[in-house]
């Protein structure tokens, strides 16, 4: 692995060695840019939001900005993958349900007719002919069912986009834990570690996940509105006998579940990772810091277990998951992304990407090229930044 030297100089610095900085040192490379990633743990470490079996990928979004950005990322997923030779992106339908009249869903519907999207809503007789003996919904539930959904590989997809950023030429650089970022004296930026080394180059990316306010404030006084969230992943077991019915590569697909007003949001994907074990979690978490992280015993598991009795018919155990994963948000308050310029004295030398709020992971290709594009270009091509910037927020600065 190439190493950085006290006098290299960078074209791009990018801070944070996760799924977004990866892709972002992927992009950054593949451009012929002098690329460096710095990551304060070891890569594909276990303590952020980038790790684990399995991340949904669908296109059904209530806010009309994200279909793009689905679009654009399911290509170049597939992409990415053929250049590395293995598989990342496991294909699936997708299903949301719940309340008929749920604002979601409707915004749901709405978008899937303005984007020209393929998409069937089903009523509980026709989701029951559907799945049969799989999956029940109330009376005044629909379902939304199209094609567009699908399986990403977490831990492999990070590695795939550093092996990739590597065999572009980036330097890769873990244990790097990045304290403080200044404006060079002549020209650039330059990035401190803990360990005493520092780093100078023209643009720095700042893509640390449930660490950014911390990094952020601490750099430029800037308090940004993100709430790390300690959130959980459960597998529970299927029926023996039944495994085949939830199992990837048939017809049964990622799903998520608005329950209505004070009721949680359900998401999972088909049995691919653990045989015999479909996904299932909640949406959400509970506020913690992430050095001093609880390890808690989940989100409102109570109400995902009935979740899981009522609509998987009895064909899933719901009395206790069989493997619990631990992970990180990073919540915004409209739980949209931050993706801007830092500003201040940085100006358009630091951008910051962020507050991906639980969702973000699928579209990581995408905000690697914006990301890049905003450092390097100073503009993003193609995308309307206009909903991820920092001043849709009232911040409070020393500055």
């Amino acid at each position: 692995m190439q190493t950085a030297a006290a006098n290299d100089f960078f074209d791009v610095i990018i801070v944070g060695g996760g799924v977004m900085g990866s892709a972002t040192a992927y992009h950054a490379a593949k451009r012929g840019l002098r690329t460096l990633l710095l990551e304060q743990f070891d890569f594909l470490h276990h303590r952020g939001s980038s790790h684990g079996e399995s991340r949904t990928i669908r296109a059904t979004y209530p806010q009309h900005h994200y279909y793009s950005l689905v679009m654009e990322s399911y290509t170049l997923w597939q992409q990415a993958q053929a250049q590395i030779g293995y598989t990342v992106y496991f294909p699936a339908h997708h299903l949301d349900m719940g309340p008929a009249q749920d604002p979601i869903l409707r915004a749901v519907i709405d978008n899937c007719r303005r984007h020209n999207m393929p998409h069937e809503v089903l009523n509980r007789r026709q989701l029951a002919s559907m799945f049969p003996g799989r999956i029940d919904v109330p009376d005044d539930w629909i379902g939304i069912f199209n094609r567009l959904g699908g399986i990403i590989k977490p831990t492999k997809a990070v590695a795939m986009f550093q092996s990739l950023a590597h065999k572009n030429g980036a330097v890769l650089k873990d244990k790097a834990e990045v304290i403080d970022i200044k404006k060079d004296a002549e020209n650039g930026v330059v990035v401190y570690a803990s360990n005493g080394e520092s780093y100078r180059g023209r643009k720095v990316v700042v893509t640390v996940g449930a660490w950014i306010n911390k990094l952020v404030k601490k750099v430029s006084g800037v308090e940004l509105p993100i709430q790390p969230l300690e959130t959980h992943v459960f597998y529970w077991r299927v029926k023996e006998g039944h495994e085949r019915d939830f199992a990837v590569g048939g017809d049964f697909p990622t799903f998520a579940s608005c329950t209505g007003e004070g009721g949680i949001y359900v998401y999972g994907t088909p049995t691919l990772e653990f045989p015999g074990l479909v996904k299932v979690a909640v949406h959400g978490g509970d506020p913690c810091d992430p050095d001093k992280r609880p390890w808690g015993s989940g989100f409102r598991v109570q109400d995902l277990k009935e979740w899981i009795q009522a609509r998987f018919m009895g064909l899933v155990d719901s009395s206790e998951p069989v493997v619990k994963q631990a992970c990180m948000y990073s919540m915004t308050p409209d739980e949209d992304f931050i993706v801007d310029f830092l500003g201040g004295e940085f100006g358009k030398d630091v951008v910051v990407g962020g507050g991906f709020s639980g969702h973000g992971f699928k579209m990581a290709p995408v905000i690697g090229r914006v990301l890049t594009e905003l450092a390097v270009d100073g503009f993003a091509s193609g995308v309307d930044i206009k909903p991820f910037k920092i001043s849709r927020f009232i911040m409070n600065s020393r500055i």
